[in-house]
């Protein structure tokens, strides 16, 4: 597995060059932090996040020591509100000392001067994914702390499967085929649903494909989202659309959702925190899900990555230190997995390869009939494709991406339409920042 994420450690790397330009504006290291119970009495800091498990986190953090008191906030997802909160409260000043980032949107955050380099612990970084490591490191700065990596999987109904004789899909021309076959066996079903708000499942498939968005060479960002394997996708995903084989519903909306309940939605392309996912929204079918590789073009394993969160300290906090202590231990500790997968919601793969062991005891597999989930994510991770990197402009990228996505259904615009004003919005974008750009 280490040898795939070594492979991608080139385009990651090549992006710090340009992502140098852009951290200078960050926030400095860790020597205003306050050392925890230095004087006596426990630090405290605030921590926001959203993702599964992260309030029984925080409650066993609080438990198991005295040194740092965790208040955390609940916040909306990043895409559905959280990042213009923390943005917001970074502008303002009020800032948590912590808060969860994805992958794709670190280089944001960054290029805004919002996040605090820190020091991660002696030894840690060697626990971790290389490639985990590389995309929180930018301009020779380490900006979060990674926790946990999200390759690609489908999702299916094991009993409606065969109920419609439908073959699980290995290549994407099976998928089609058997979307074609779900829609005749029942004229309200579909394979699997597009999500028109959620650019990032689509850059995930194009990932998969071997697409490569963004690229920096030497001060210069290259800028291309119509490269032969994003068409391909495009084309692909337009065509699902065109002839109805898939819905076309918000992510995690109640369409989405009661689709999936009463049978007329059998499959979900997500990543692994997916499984965990629908363990908790879809209790009642505990048994019916199955989890399989998500398809590739060649019948080969091949995988992107959809998401993937980091911790990072907030450029005004004044306990940084303590700050990253936490997150260390959230990310690195077993009690820590432990305490976030054993509540039950999630099924996060730790980048922390050691501790994926924990995981896969934690997780309560019986809502899969028993599969060894994790074993088909080690699996996917090793099949992540090298070459992908995320660029400094995702939130002009994916805000641009997503009011297109949403006039397809309409017949307002295109796939294609969608990732081209994507293109154009995030070049205008670079250069009213200043920065080189081809593309």
């Amino acid at each position: 597995m280490s040898r795939c994420w070594t492979r991608n450690t080139s385009a990651i790397a090549a992006a710090v060059t340009a992502l140098a330009v852009l951290t200078a504006c960050g926030g400095g290291g860790e020597g205003d932090s306050s050392t925890p119970a230095a004087d006596g009495k426990p630090v405290t800091i605030t921590f926001w996040g959203w993702a599964k498990g992260t309030k029984e986190t925080v409650d066993a953090f609080n438990a198991a020591q005295k040194d740092i008191r965790v208040t955390f906030e609940e916040i909306p997802a990043g895409g559905a509100g959280g990042y213009a909160k923390i943005s917001n409260a970074v502008k303002a000043g009020n800032a948590p000392d912590l808060v969860s980032i994805e992958y794709p949107s670190l280089p944001e955050f960054v290029s805004q001067g919002a996040l605090k380099d820190i020091t991660l612990p002696d030894g840690v970084r060697d626990g971790l994914l290389p490639q985990a490591v590389e995309q929180t490191t930018l301009g020779g700065r380490t900006w979060a702390v990674p926790f946990d990596a999200a390759p690609q999987a489908f999702y299916y109904r094991k009993d409606l499967f065969e109920k419609y004789g439908v073959e699980v899909p290995k290549t994407w021309d099976d998928f089609r085929a058997a979307a074609e076959k779900v829609k005749k066996a029942d004229a309200k079903a579909r394979i699997a649903t597009f999500f028109p708000d959620d650019p990032t499942t689509f850059e995930a498939m194009a990932w998969q494909a071997g697409a490569q968005w963004f690229k920096a060479e030497g001060d210069t960002w290259k800028i291309d989202t119509t490269d032969a394997a994003t068409d391909k996708v495009t084309a692909f995903w337009q065509g699902l659309l065109d002839d109805d084989l898939v819905h076309n519903d918000v992510s995690f909306s109640p369409e989405w959702t009661g689709s999936l309940k009463n049978g007329a939605t059998i499959g979900y392309l997500g990543a692994s925190w997916g499984a965990g996912v629908l363990k908790g929204t879809l209790p009642e079918q505990s048994g019916k899900w199955a989890v399989a590789p998500v398809p590739s073009w060649d019948g080969k394993p091949a995988s992107g990555m959809l998401g993937g969160s980091t911790f990072a300290v907030t450029k005004d906090s004044e306990h940084a230190e303590a700050a990253v202590e936490f997150a260390t231990w959230m990310a690195t500790t077993e009690e820590g997995v432990r305490a976030r997968i054993g509540s039950g919601t999630s099924s996060a793969f730790p980048a922390a390869t050691g501790l994926r062991p924990v995981a896969k005891e934690v997780f309560d597999a019986g809502y899969y009939g028993g599969q060894d989930i994790y074993a088909l994510f080690d699996e996917a991770g090793a099949s992540i494709r090298d070459g992908w990197a995320w660029g400094p402009a995702g939130g002009t990228t994916n805000t641009t991406i997503k009011d297109h996505l949403g006039k397809v259904a309409g017949g307002d615009a295109t796939v294609a339409d969608a990732v081209k004003a994507g293109h154009d919005a995030t070049v205008a974008e670079l250069k009213k920042r200043g920065l080189k750009v081809r593309g």
